[in-house]
């Protein structure tokens, strides 16, 4: 048995998969949502580093798939299926979404952060896994690092204690 722990990172608007004994992390989360999905049996994890809410904003024909809650959460399920994860079995756990800055403006533009966190919970919702536990919203950044051996989700804020989910 190998204890050796590697640590995959995740960047903005990326995503990737990890097995046991594996930790995957993300930081620089602020209004962006950081979106883990696990089968905690199979001990199979993934994480999304989610940009924005809706693909359809995309200006340019070939965008980042990965940078929508839209696209980048189902092509995260199907990758962790491809591996092993059984969909009846998937669970997720949800940090990130801070509003960031200060607007006078009511826009809904401008809360990138709360749209990106209700476009994670629609496509969680619309693909039947439940969100076990959530750190959303607030206006701190967030680091997260999700371990697939313990299902627990560390989350690190700026200026703040560590602390499990």
């Amino acid at each position: 048995m190998n204890d050796t722990k590697t640590i995959v990172k995740v960047g903005i608007a990326d995503l990737n998969l990890v097995t046991a004994p594996d930790i995957i992390r993300t930081s620089g989360l602020g209004s962006c949502v950081g979106v883990v999905i696990y089968d905690p049996t199979k001990k199979v994890a993934g994480l999304s580093h989610v940009l924005l809410p809706d693909s359809k904003l995309a200006k340019q024909a070939n965008f980042n798939t990965y940078k929508f809650a839209d696209t980048a959460v189902p092509i995260l399920i199907d990758k962790l299926l491809k591996r092993g994860a059984r969909k009846y079995a998937l669970k997720a756990k949800i940090a990130g979404g801070a509003q960031m800055f200060n607007f006078t403006s009511t826009s809904d533009i401008m809360r990138i952060g709360a749209r990106n966190i209700e476009a994670v919970q629609l496509v969680l919702k619309e693909n039947q896994i439940p969100i076990l536990s959530s750190d959303v919203a607030g206006n701190v950044g967030r680091t997260i690092e999700f371990d697939p051996s313990t299902s627990m989700l560390k989350i690190r804020k700026v200026n703040k204690d560590e602390f499990y989910i």
